[in-house]
């Protein structure tokens, strides 16, 4: 039980005994000689008070010493008190919500058995399906996204200034040279692109941060394409530039230790998007490309060929521009992967910024629709390498409007895909998908492009009642 536990017991127990006796906070305030704020603060968790106040307190309410400052609680309080020790209740950002621990606490103690067994009801679903406090943590910054509509104006500016302080912005793109250069100068680093270890836990990493006061190393896994290398040295930057303090040491991380991880983490990445793929250029390429009354993969594809950017890289960008700066706040971001000869389809990234349910893990071992044009693209992949093709010197690109079947809405999704460079016989699409409304019909003229397919699409094939469906993996 660490400080911050104490005081919330202490305010559940002197809540539940001042209105056992039926006292409002005015009543004990006047039998203690403590203010009613002050005895607020106490009953929200907030403070603990001094042994003089406590024996106040234990005076007042004519109760023993010994059992206010004790850690037992009464049967019916224990239910709480089980929360309140939980490490979802420790870990998670309440505060990026506005709220304190001890406000939601304060919702369940007015009847404590039934909001117990509610949350434990949660924690043991989390238990059986194997749900981790850090799935939490990831939640609540998704979460956070959806608040902000994934744009964070503060970290745009951040990265225009270092573009400008550094005579980026006269360059079509920003490679890894130059902020390798400046991550070395400026900040002492030694950057190595050395091969990381052939250990299974190391493999697949992208980099590995040694933390050193005199010289801080990055080694860069010389496997990455580029601008997956420009990222990794950019994101770096931004840990120094935000100065954010607690973070990942691995790329991607190997393990997860508190919020302020995961945020820090985010807003680092964040920033070297914004680096690598400046607003306001993308924004004016858009607007040209949204223009047109037909869809074109050669245009975009040249939107993209701009920057030094992965086609995860641009599609995540264009999640955080497209809200901001054209109003279409309606969409997702997707990111699977498939092994080639494989049945299945791994959803690895997820941002749902729409009301709609999208592919998502919905269900132990279920099978994504395989119609949504990322899952066409991996399958022609796949196709193509066992035939023995090698792959296509730049990234496939498919458009589709995604119709659900129930309830009715529309989508435009654009899918691109790609072999992994770390991982072996892998294949990964991304995909953005806008939500066919009013809005989007005013910002982007080739939405009814009758030339850009429609085809139903369901969540998984589990729970989908299409009837002879080619794609379908499982029965309904």
């Amino acid at each position: 039980m660490n400080p911050e536990n104490l005081r919330y017991i202490l305010g559940l127990k002197l809540r539940k005994l001042r209105q056992e006796r039926g006292y409002g906070l005015k009543e004990l305030s006047a039998l203690t000689g403590l203010s009613i704020s002050y005895l607020s603060e106490i009953e929200k968790g907030r403070k603990y008070p001094k042994p003089d106040k406590i024996l106040q307190l234990a005076e007042g309410l004519g109760v023993p010493f010994d059992d206010l400052v004790s850690l037992k609680v009464d049967e019916d309080l224990d239910p709480v008190k089980a929360i309140v020790s939980s490490n979802f209740i420790q870990g998670f950002p309440f505060q990026l919500f506005g709220l304190q621990p001890a406000d939601v606490l304060g919702l369940v103690t007015e009847v404590p058995n039934k909001a117990g067994a509610l949350v434990r009801t949660f924690l043991d679903i989390a238990r059986t399906y194997d749900v981790r406090v850090e799935h939490f943590l990831f939640a609540a910054l998704r979460s956070y996204q959806q608040m902000h509509s994934n744009h964070f104006e503060e970290l745009e500016r951040a990265a225009a200034a270092m573009m400008a302080e550094n005579d980026w912005n006269d360059a079509p793109t920003v490679t890894a040279a130059p902020i390798k250069a400046l991550l070395e100068s400026r900040f002492g680093y030694r950057v190595t692109f050395d091969p990381l270890p052939e250990h299974p836990s190391l493999h697949a990493l992208r980099a590995i941060h040694l933390e050193d006061r005199r010289r801080p190393t990055l080694i860069v896994n010389p496997r990455l394409l580029p601008a997956q290398q420009a990222f990794v040295l950019a994101r770096e930057l931004g840990y120094r530039v935000l100065d954010l303090k607690e973070r990942s040491f691995t790329s991607s991380a190997l393990r997860v230790t508190s919020f302020d991880q995961v945020i820090n983490d985010f807003k680092a990445a964040y920033f070297a998007g914004a680096l690598l793929i400046p607003q306001a250029g993308l924004s004016e390429a858009l607007r040209a490309f949204f223009a047109r009354t037909t869809w074109s993969s050669a245009a975009f594809h040249a939107i993209m060929a701009r920057y030094n950017a992965t086609p995860e890289m641009f599609f995540y960008r264009l999640s955080q521009l497209l809200p901001h700066r054209f109003g279409l706040k309606e969409l997702f971001f997707l990111r699977f992967n498939h092994g080639v000869g494989g049945a299945r389809y791994l959803l690895t990234k997820i941002l749902n910024l729409s009301q709609m349910p999208i592919p998502h893990g919905i269900g132990l071992n279920e099978h994504h629709c395989r119609r949504w044009p990322g899952a066409e693209l991996l399958r022609e992949m796949d196709a193509a390498a066992v035939d023995g093709q090698p792959p296509e010197p730049s990234p496939s690109v498919a458009v589709q409007r995604s119709r659900f079947l129930h309830p009715d809405a529309e989508f435009l999704v654009v899918s691109m895909s790609r072999p992994l460079v770390l991982s072996a016989d892998t294949n990964a699409s991304v995909s953005l998908g806008i939500a066919i409304d009013d809005e989007s019909r005013r910002q982007i003229a080739f939405v009814g492009d009758p030339a850009v397919p429609t085809r139903e699409v369901n969540l998984t094939c589990e729970r989908c009642p299409l009837k002879d469906c080619a794609e379908r993996a499982a029965d309904p």
